[in-house]
């Protein structure tokens, strides 16, 4: 009972605000950890892919860089976006870069229902990355700050979140980031 309150309240609070569309530009993006008098802001939870296998952010150390993606099955933007995030993910090395989504609107305890809706949806966006159920643990550690979807996070192999950026973005925009975060991290 307290999972199904705690994904209405999330729920309640997108709607409220609605999905993420606004443009994104390099001074919307908060940078962590650039800086020793900067607190570094670790990434970190467990849940279910919408493959039901389980999944912890060790997985992080599987690349160098992670981009997370916290996506709504309501939210046009994100759902614009998926096509994209597929091509990235599939144009880099998984030791290199990874996408992972997560499913904000279906949770770890939705109806199987919900779960076919979601997978439905990443299959007709061919988005073919990992898309995470929202879990107890991805809620309090990380989704429970975000104020809109899509919002993304940008995590090294460490779970150090790097940037965060809140809104939809072109695929020449995202490979952007990308390409910008390598340099910053050699």
């Amino acid at each position: 009972m307290k999972r199904k309150i705690l994904v209405l309240v999330l729920l309640i609070s997108m709607f409220i605000c609605g999905c993420g569309n606004r443009s994104t530009k390099s001074s919307e993006y908060e940078t962590k950890g650039e800086s020793t008098d900067e607190e570094v802001f670790l990434v970190s939870f467990e849940s279910v892919t919408t493959e039901g296998e389980d999944f912890s952010t060790e997985e992080f150390k599987n690349s160098k860089l992670t981009m997370i993606n916290v996506w709504a099955t309501y939210c046009s933007p994100c759902l614009n976006e998926m096509p994209d995030l597929g091509e990235i993910a599939s144009n880099y090395d998984e030791k290199d870069f990874q996408v992972i989504g997560i499913v904000s609107d279906v949770s770890v305890n939705s109806s199987n229902d919900d779960v076919e809706y979601a997978k439905k949806l990443i299959n007709e966006t061919k988005a073919n990355y990992t898309h995470l159920l929202l879990s107890e643990s991805i809620y309090s550690n990380l989704v429970a700050g975000v104020d809109a979807v899509p919002t993304t996070f940008f995590v090294n192999e460490d779970g150090e979140l790097l940037r965060y950026v809140v809104g939809a973005n072109s695929k020449a925009g995202w490979e952007g980031i990308i390409e910008g975060l390598f340099e910053e991290m050699k």
